[in-house]
Protein backbone atom coordinates (compact mmCIF):
# COMPACT_ATOMS: atom_id res chain seq x y z
CA UNK A 1 0.00 0.00 0.00
CA UNK A 2 1.41 3.58 -1.15
CA UNK A 3 2.07 6.11 1.68
CA UNK A 4 0.22 9.53 1.14
CA UNK A 5 2.82 12.17 1.36
CA UNK A 6 1.04 15.69 1.67
CA UNK A 7 3.28 18.31 1.09
CA UNK A 8 2.36 21.87 1.88
CA UNK A 9 2.39 24.86 -0.05
CA UNK A 10 1.68 28.72 0.53
CA UNK A 11 1.76 32.14 -0.95
CA UNK A 12 4.95 33.43 -1.61
CA UNK A 13 6.77 29.77 -1.81
CA UNK A 14 10.20 29.23 -3.37
CA UNK A 15 9.50 26.84 -6.14
CA UNK A 16 12.77 25.19 -5.51
CA UNK A 17 12.19 23.91 -1.81
CA UNK A 18 8.80 22.81 -3.33
CA UNK A 19 10.00 20.91 -5.83
CA UNK A 20 12.81 18.63 -3.71
CA UNK A 21 10.24 16.45 -2.23
CA UNK A 22 8.31 16.24 -5.50
CA UNK A 23 11.01 15.14 -6.90
CA UNK A 24 12.21 12.89 -4.34
CA UNK A 25 9.16 11.12 -3.65
CA UNK A 26 7.22 11.93 -6.75
CA UNK A 27 9.28 11.98 -9.67
CA UNK A 28 9.45 9.78 -12.57
CA UNK A 29 11.16 6.74 -11.01
CA UNK A 30 10.64 2.85 -10.95
CA UNK A 31 8.14 2.99 -8.61
CA UNK A 32 5.36 4.75 -7.82
CA UNK A 33 5.87 4.33 -3.97
CA UNK A 34 3.64 7.53 -2.53
CA UNK A 35 1.42 8.86 -3.04
CA UNK A 36 2.37 12.68 -3.57
CA UNK A 37 -0.05 15.49 -2.91
CA UNK A 38 0.30 19.39 -2.76
CA UNK A 39 -1.98 21.11 -0.84
CA UNK A 40 -2.68 24.56 1.23
CA UNK A 41 -4.65 26.80 3.35
CA UNK A 42 -4.92 29.14 0.90
CA UNK A 43 -7.73 28.98 -2.60
CA UNK A 44 -6.70 29.53 -5.87
CA UNK A 45 -3.45 30.67 -7.48
CA UNK A 46 -0.31 31.06 -4.91
CA UNK A 47 2.34 33.19 -6.11
CA UNK A 48 5.87 32.25 -6.09
CA UNK A 49 9.30 34.24 -5.36
CA UNK A 50 10.18 32.88 -9.32
CA UNK A 51 7.28 35.50 -10.92
CA UNK A 52 5.15 32.34 -11.52
CA UNK A 53 1.78 31.49 -9.96
CA UNK A 54 0.63 27.53 -8.87
CA UNK A 55 -2.66 26.56 -7.69
CA UNK A 56 -3.07 23.54 -5.37
CA UNK A 57 -5.72 21.16 -5.47
CA UNK A 58 -6.32 20.74 -2.46
CA UNK A 59 -6.91 22.01 1.13
CA UNK A 60 -4.87 21.47 4.52
CA UNK A 61 -7.89 18.65 4.73
CA UNK A 62 -5.35 16.91 3.12
CA UNK A 63 -3.27 16.55 6.09
CA UNK A 64 -6.03 14.19 7.71
CA UNK A 65 -5.01 10.67 6.65
CA UNK A 66 -1.09 11.72 5.38
CA UNK A 67 1.27 8.85 6.25
CA UNK A 68 3.72 11.61 5.90
CA UNK A 69 3.36 16.13 5.74
CA UNK A 70 6.16 18.08 4.61
CA UNK A 71 6.51 21.12 5.24
CA UNK A 72 8.94 21.93 2.79
CA UNK A 73 10.16 25.97 3.75
CA UNK A 74 8.94 28.85 5.25
CA UNK A 75 8.19 32.70 4.61
CA UNK A 76 12.03 34.33 4.24
CA UNK A 77 10.71 36.84 6.93
CA UNK A 78 10.27 34.09 9.51
CA UNK A 79 6.57 35.40 9.93
CA UNK A 80 4.40 33.52 13.09
CA UNK A 81 3.08 30.47 11.40
CA UNK A 82 -0.90 30.59 11.22
CA UNK A 83 -3.35 28.97 13.70
CA UNK A 84 -4.70 26.98 11.37
CA UNK A 85 -1.31 25.75 9.95
CA UNK A 86 -0.39 24.92 13.23
CA UNK A 87 -3.46 23.26 14.17
CA UNK A 88 -3.31 20.91 11.18
CA UNK A 89 0.26 19.87 12.12
CA UNK A 90 -0.43 18.75 15.36
CA UNK A 91 -3.38 16.91 14.90
CA UNK A 92 -1.59 15.41 12.30
CA UNK A 93 1.57 14.53 14.58
CA UNK A 94 -1.06 14.01 17.17
CA UNK A 95 -2.51 10.45 14.86
CA UNK A 96 0.56 9.33 14.11
CA UNK A 97 1.66 10.76 10.73
CA UNK A 98 5.70 11.82 10.71
CA UNK A 99 6.42 15.23 9.98
CA UNK A 100 9.20 16.82 8.66
CA UNK A 101 10.33 20.23 8.35
CA UNK A 102 12.95 21.16 5.15
CA UNK A 103 14.92 25.17 5.59
CA UNK A 104 12.91 27.44 7.11
CA UNK A 105 10.06 24.93 7.19
CA UNK A 106 11.39 23.81 10.65
CA UNK A 107 9.84 27.17 12.29
CA UNK A 108 6.54 26.34 11.49
CA UNK A 109 6.78 22.32 13.02
CA UNK A 110 8.79 23.80 15.70
CA UNK A 111 6.07 26.50 16.80
CA UNK A 112 3.71 23.65 16.95
CA UNK A 113 5.49 22.57 19.67
CA UNK A 114 6.57 18.79 18.42
CA UNK A 115 10.06 19.81 18.76
CA UNK A 116 9.69 21.16 22.27
CA UNK A 117 12.38 19.29 24.41
CA UNK A 118 14.37 18.09 21.39
CA UNK A 119 17.00 18.96 18.38
CA UNK A 120 16.11 20.44 15.34
CA UNK A 121 17.87 21.62 12.66
CA UNK A 122 17.63 25.42 9.96
CA UNK A 123 19.44 27.56 7.65
CA UNK A 124 22.25 28.35 9.44
CA UNK A 125 21.75 32.13 8.58
CA UNK A 126 18.16 31.82 10.71
CA UNK A 127 19.56 29.14 13.40
CA UNK A 128 19.50 32.04 16.30
CA UNK A 129 16.32 33.41 15.59
CA UNK A 130 14.67 29.82 15.93
CA UNK A 131 16.28 29.15 19.62
CA UNK A 132 14.89 32.52 19.99
CA UNK A 133 11.42 31.95 18.86
CA UNK A 134 11.42 28.56 20.40
CA UNK A 135 13.14 28.79 23.30
CA UNK A 136 12.13 24.81 24.70
CA UNK A 137 14.03 23.46 21.44
CA UNK A 138 17.76 22.91 21.18
CA UNK A 139 18.67 24.16 17.75
CA UNK A 140 21.93 22.57 16.20
CA UNK A 141 23.33 24.79 13.30
CA UNK A 142 25.90 22.82 12.44
CA UNK A 143 24.24 19.61 11.15
CA UNK A 144 22.38 19.03 7.39
CA UNK A 145 19.42 17.29 8.92
CA UNK A 146 18.25 16.06 12.09
CA UNK A 147 15.68 13.00 12.60
CA UNK A 148 14.07 12.74 16.08
CA UNK A 149 12.07 9.45 14.79
CA UNK A 150 8.69 11.27 14.24
CA UNK A 151 9.76 14.65 13.19
CA UNK A 152 12.42 15.54 10.83
CA UNK A 153 14.47 19.02 10.08
CA UNK A 154 16.44 20.06 7.96
CA UNK A 155 19.18 23.04 6.94
CA UNK A 156 18.83 25.47 4.09
CA UNK A 157 18.16 24.90 0.62
CA UNK A 158 20.11 21.81 -1.06
CA UNK A 159 20.22 19.94 2.22
CA UNK A 160 16.28 19.28 1.42
CA UNK A 161 17.57 17.15 -0.94
CA UNK A 162 20.20 15.09 1.61
CA UNK A 163 17.26 15.14 4.13
CA UNK A 164 14.38 13.66 1.63
CA UNK A 165 16.83 11.35 0.40
CA UNK A 166 17.43 10.33 3.96
CA UNK A 167 14.02 9.69 4.87
CA UNK A 168 13.40 7.83 1.56
CA UNK A 169 16.00 5.39 2.23
CA UNK A 170 14.46 4.85 5.74
CA UNK A 171 11.32 3.93 4.31
CA UNK A 172 12.32 2.26 1.46
CA UNK A 173 16.23 1.37 1.05
CA UNK A 174 19.35 2.28 0.15
CA UNK A 175 19.07 0.47 -3.54
CA UNK A 176 15.75 2.47 -4.35
CA UNK A 177 17.21 6.05 -2.69
CA UNK A 178 20.57 5.76 -4.55
CA UNK A 179 18.69 5.46 -7.95
CA UNK A 180 17.01 8.42 -7.32
CA UNK A 181 20.06 10.30 -5.99
CA UNK A 182 21.63 9.01 -9.44
CA UNK A 183 18.64 10.34 -11.53
CA UNK A 184 18.78 13.84 -10.05
CA UNK A 185 22.34 13.42 -10.74
CA UNK A 186 23.78 14.49 -6.43
CA UNK A 187 25.17 12.62 -3.84
CA UNK A 188 23.20 9.79 -2.32
CA UNK A 189 25.06 10.97 1.22
CA UNK A 190 27.01 13.98 2.02
CA UNK A 191 29.51 13.94 4.85
CA UNK A 192 29.79 16.56 6.83
CA UNK A 193 27.08 20.05 7.95
CA UNK A 194 26.64 23.13 7.41
CA UNK A 195 30.28 24.53 9.28
CA UNK A 196 31.79 23.90 5.65
CA UNK A 197 29.06 26.35 4.25
CA UNK A 198 29.05 29.32 6.68
CA UNK A 199 30.53 32.26 5.53
CA UNK A 200 33.91 30.36 4.54
CA UNK A 201 33.73 29.23 0.99
CA UNK A 202 36.48 27.02 0.08
CA UNK A 203 38.46 27.06 -2.80
CA UNK A 204 38.82 24.36 -5.11
CA UNK A 205 42.89 23.17 -5.59
CA UNK A 206 44.93 20.50 -6.90
CA UNK A 207 44.90 18.86 -3.23
CA UNK A 208 40.99 18.54 -3.32
CA UNK A 209 41.62 15.81 -6.83
CA UNK A 210 44.10 13.50 -4.61
CA UNK A 211 42.12 13.74 -1.60
CA UNK A 212 38.94 12.13 -3.48
CA UNK A 213 41.21 9.73 -4.54
CA UNK A 214 42.17 8.53 -0.77
CA UNK A 215 38.80 8.93 0.27
CA UNK A 216 37.45 6.76 -2.95
CA UNK A 217 40.71 4.44 -1.55
CA UNK A 218 39.53 4.11 1.31
CA UNK A 219 35.81 3.38 0.66
CA UNK A 220 36.62 0.29 -0.69
CA UNK A 221 39.39 -1.16 2.36
CA UNK A 222 36.70 0.27 5.16
CA UNK A 223 38.33 -3.59 6.67
CA UNK A 224 41.83 -2.23 6.95
CA UNK A 225 43.04 0.01 9.41
CA UNK A 226 43.80 3.46 8.06
CA UNK A 227 46.35 5.51 9.75
CA UNK A 228 46.58 9.88 9.27
CA UNK A 229 50.27 9.38 8.41
CA UNK A 230 49.36 6.99 5.77
CA UNK A 231 46.78 8.34 4.27
CA UNK A 232 48.73 12.17 4.30
CA UNK A 233 51.40 9.89 2.59
CA UNK A 234 49.09 8.67 -0.43
CA UNK A 235 48.17 11.93 -1.07
CA UNK A 236 51.23 14.07 -1.01
CA UNK A 237 50.53 16.01 2.03
CA UNK A 238 51.74 16.35 5.54
CA UNK A 239 49.67 15.09 8.27
CA UNK A 240 48.40 18.62 9.13
CA UNK A 241 48.13 19.63 5.47
CA UNK A 242 45.74 16.84 5.08
CA UNK A 243 43.84 17.02 8.68
CA UNK A 244 43.04 20.77 7.50
CA UNK A 245 42.21 20.07 3.58
CA UNK A 246 40.02 16.86 4.97
CA UNK A 247 37.79 19.40 7.61
CA UNK A 248 37.36 22.09 4.68
CA UNK A 249 36.76 19.88 1.90
CA UNK A 250 34.11 17.84 4.29
CA UNK A 251 33.05 19.69 8.03
CA UNK A 252 34.35 16.85 9.43
CA UNK A 253 37.32 14.76 10.88
CA UNK A 254 38.81 11.78 9.22
CA UNK A 255 37.92 10.05 11.99
CA UNK A 256 34.07 10.67 11.76
CA UNK A 257 33.87 10.51 8.34
CA UNK A 258 35.93 6.63 8.54
CA UNK A 259 33.02 5.85 11.04
CA UNK A 260 29.90 6.95 8.55
CA UNK A 261 31.25 5.29 6.08
CA UNK A 262 31.70 2.46 8.09
CA UNK A 263 28.44 2.77 9.42
CA UNK A 264 26.43 3.39 5.79
CA UNK A 265 28.67 -0.10 4.67
CA UNK A 266 27.08 -2.21 7.71
CA UNK A 267 22.98 -0.53 6.81
CA UNK A 268 23.78 -1.63 3.39
CA UNK A 269 24.93 -5.32 4.15
CA UNK A 270 22.14 -4.97 6.69
CA UNK A 271 19.49 -4.37 4.24
CA UNK A 272 20.46 -6.23 1.44
CA UNK A 273 22.54 -9.51 2.88
CA UNK A 274 21.93 -12.17 5.27
CA UNK A 275 25.30 -12.02 6.72
CA UNK A 276 25.58 -12.47 10.57
CA UNK A 277 25.92 -9.66 12.07
CA UNK A 278 29.88 -10.61 12.97
CA UNK A 279 30.90 -10.68 9.40
CA UNK A 280 28.80 -7.51 8.63
CA UNK A 281 30.69 -5.84 11.43
CA UNK A 282 33.73 -7.46 10.18
CA UNK A 283 33.75 -6.83 6.70
CA UNK A 284 32.44 -2.78 7.60
CA UNK A 285 35.76 -2.35 9.75
CA UNK A 286 34.34 -2.38 13.17
CA UNK A 287 35.96 -5.73 13.88
CA UNK A 288 33.48 -7.13 16.71
CA UNK A 289 29.99 -7.28 16.66
CA UNK A 290 30.51 -5.40 20.15
CA UNK A 291 32.09 -2.45 18.48
CA UNK A 292 28.85 -2.24 16.09
CA UNK A 293 26.51 -2.52 18.09
CA UNK A 294 27.92 0.12 20.42
CA UNK A 295 28.29 2.70 17.26
CA UNK A 296 25.13 1.95 15.46
CA UNK A 297 23.10 2.51 18.14
CA UNK A 298 24.99 5.63 19.37
CA UNK A 299 23.98 6.87 15.54
CA UNK A 300 20.65 5.64 14.87
CA UNK A 301 19.15 4.90 18.53
CA UNK A 302 18.69 1.08 17.06
CA UNK A 303 20.07 -2.45 17.19
CA UNK A 304 21.57 -4.01 14.23
CA UNK A 305 19.35 -6.23 14.44
CA UNK A 306 16.44 -4.67 14.66
CA UNK A 307 17.52 -2.58 11.59
CA UNK A 308 17.43 -5.29 9.37
CA UNK A 309 14.17 -6.26 10.71
CA UNK A 310 12.56 -3.36 8.87
CA UNK A 311 13.88 -4.51 5.63
CA UNK A 312 12.58 -8.27 6.33
CA UNK A 313 9.26 -7.74 4.47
Amino acid sequence: MRKKMAIIAFDGITPFHLSVPCLVFGGPHAEPLFEVVVCAAERGPMRTTAGFDIAARQSLRALADADIVIMPTWHDDCRPSPPALLQALRRAHARGATIVGLCLGAFPVAEAGLLDGRTVTTHWAFAGLLAERCPKVRVDEDVLYVDEGDVLTSAGAAASLDCSLYLLRKLVGADYANMVARRLLVAPHREGGQAQFIERPVPATASDGRLARVMEWVQHRLAQEHSLDDLAGRAAMSRRNFTRHFRQATGTSFKQWLLNQRLAHAQRMLEKSDASIEVVAQEAGFGTAVSLRQHFRAAFHSSPSAYRRLFDA
